[in-house]
This record gives structure tokens, sequence and C-alpha cells, in this order.
């Protein structure tokens, strides 16, 4: 089965670029802080997504390294004055080093027992976040105090939340062009023998555990950037988004939007944040979303073995060729 990215790379960007230039004008309130962490969350299940379709590993830790880089960044816009960009850097590549430590105990790990492994450290990271809260500017290591004590710096071409869903919008191209470039390279290549079979992959040379710790850091950083623009989109963060079923659920809804797609992630963060909040403005409870998501879930598993995204551009292929 091919893991080729589809569309290109070229339509990739061009549908980047018109969502960029369209989507804030047309988005206003409510709905541009919502698309804005939809597309953050899209950052988060590519990474996820990337690492279950390369080498069949399932990390259920990725929103608890979003909540890494969220407080790394929360505490140096708070307690340094150094420009956003060096601040999103510097949560990415911290939550980079979490993703290796991460990969430390689970590199010899697979199927169940690396789901179980990652599970658990989602589960103290909850715990951490939960018991020391997220800084808000309070003096000391932790920074927090009982009110918010000051304002989060956004980057000076993002000031409003218009230009902040183009930055946002940008990073996730980013992250997208990321993943390619990897997938393309002797990573992706490596990945592809890991994934096929271990033992042929170490006979010829490939160091699985080095390719396998080199995953483990690549989606490490793209959960940290995705938390560190949250964070510049809320100011202020809640631990209770950080909890250990939400590292569960974003995994499942990459899988069921296609994690082999660009596309997939950008479905799964669309199922994440997008339908509850509909059924929010619906007058609807929030939780009835889990409902939906079961049953794509289900439809993904028994009629879309590469997700919704794999089966939209299937269905595109398919009409492509009747015209021929």
């Amino acid at each position: 089965m091919s893991t080729r990215f589809s569309p290109g790379i070229s339509v990739l960007v061009l549908v980047a670029v018109l969502t960029v230039a369209v989507l804030p004008a047309m988005m206003g309130g409510q709905w541009l802080q919502i698309i804005t962490s939809t597309a953050c969350f899209a950052i988060a299940a590519a990474g996820v997504g990337f690492m279950y379709a390369r080498l069949g590993m399932v990390s259920l830790a990725q929103v608890g390294l979003m909540g890494v880089g969220g407080w790394v960044m929360l505490r140096l816009n708070h307690g340094f004055d150094l420009p956003f960009e060096v601040n999103l850097a510097l949560a990415a590549l911290v939550t980079m080093v979490c993703g290796w430590v991460l990969a430390m105990p689970a590199l010899r790990m697979r199927g169940l027992y690396l789901a179980l492994v990652t599970l658990m450290a989602a589960s103290g990271l909850e715990i951490v976040f939960s018991t020391f809260r997220f800084p808000n500017g309070g003096e000391g290591f932790w920074g927090v105090a009982p009110s918010l004590a000051a304002p989060f710096r956004r980057p000076f071409v993002a000031t409003s939340d218009a230009a902040y869903l183009r930055y946002v919008l940008c990073m996730l191209l980013v992250a997208f062009l990321l993943i390619e470039v990897h997938r393309r390279s002797a990573p992706g290549r490596a990945w592809a023998m890991i994934r096929r079979s271990e033992a042929a992959a170490m006979a010829s040379g490939v160091n699985v555990v080095y390719y396998k710790a080199w995953a483990f850091g690549l989606s490490g950083l793209l959960a940290g950037m995705a938390g560190a623009l949250l964070a510049g989109l809320l100011g202020l963060l809640d631990p209770a988004t950080f909890r250990a079923s939400e590292s569960i659920m974003l995994f499942a809804l990459a899988v069921v939007g296609g994690a082999r797609h660009w596309l997939g992630a950008v479905l799964a963060a669309v199922l994440y944040r997008v339908v509850p909040a509909l059924f929010n403005n619906w007058g609807l409870d929030a939780d009835l979303a889990l409902v939906v998501f079961g049953a794509a879930l289900m439809h993904a598993l028994i009629t879309a073995p590469d997700g919704l995204a794999g089966q939209l551009l299937g269905l595109r292929r398919n009409k492509k060729a009747a015209q021929t």
C-alpha cells in the first residue's frame, strides 16, 4: 500500500495559501478562536498520525506533550523578554526532548505495550498539570498567581485574532512540509523498512532504535509547537484540556481522518474541535460528539481502512478515471 501524501505537495501549498488568505476574513468572534485551535490540534494530529502511518507505533501521550509545549511557552513569555518566535522554538525543542525521554522505555516495545507506556506518561503529565497549574505571570519557578498577573505577548505580525489565525495556519503548513521532507529523505526510507519488518531493517543496516527515537522526537516537536501556539491563542491554559483521555481521542480521530494523508490530520482536528462547537451552537450537549466519533471510527474500520481522507481521495481518483 502506498504511503505517499496525496494530493501532491504543490497542491498542498496552493490549498494552504488560499486558506490563509481567505479563511480569516470569513470568520468572526468565537469561530476565529475555534478554527485557530483546530489548526493547533491539526499539527498535533499530524505528529501522532505520521508515527502510526510510518512506523505502526501508537502514541497516546500527544495531547499531554502539547501541555508541555504550552507550559514552556507560557513560562518563557511571562519570565523572559524574548520574541514570540524564540519562545515557540524553545517550547518545541523542549517538548522534542520530552518525546525522546518518553521514547527510551518504549523503543523496544510495540503494539499494546507501547500504547500503555505512552498512556501512563500522559496520565502522569495530567497529574502534574492539575497539581501545579500553568504559568500566568506569578512569581517562582511555576509562575502561578491567584489571578492573571501579566498579559500574553503575541508575535508583532499577528496581534489580532484574524492575523493570529493566519500565523497558525502558516505553522500548520510548516508542520506538513517538515513531515513531507522527512518522508522523502533517509528517515522516511528507514521508517518504511522498519514498518515492514524490524528484523529485515536491522539486517539491512538500519539503526532501528535511532530512527524510532527520531520519530518520537519529531512527533514531540510537533506537539510542542501545537501546545505553544494554543497558549498564544488563549493566553492561559486549563489543565482539563490535556487529560490523558484527550490523547486517546486525538489518536483515534487521527486514524479516522486518515493517518497517511495530510488531509487526515485536518479532518481529525475538525472532528475534535469543530463538531462539539457546532453541537453547542445548536443547543445540544457537546458530549454527543462522542457518538459521532464512535460512528466515524466504526465506518473507518469497516469501510475505510485508510481513513476518511483516503476514502475521499479514492473517490476523487475514481471519478477522474471514469472521465478518461
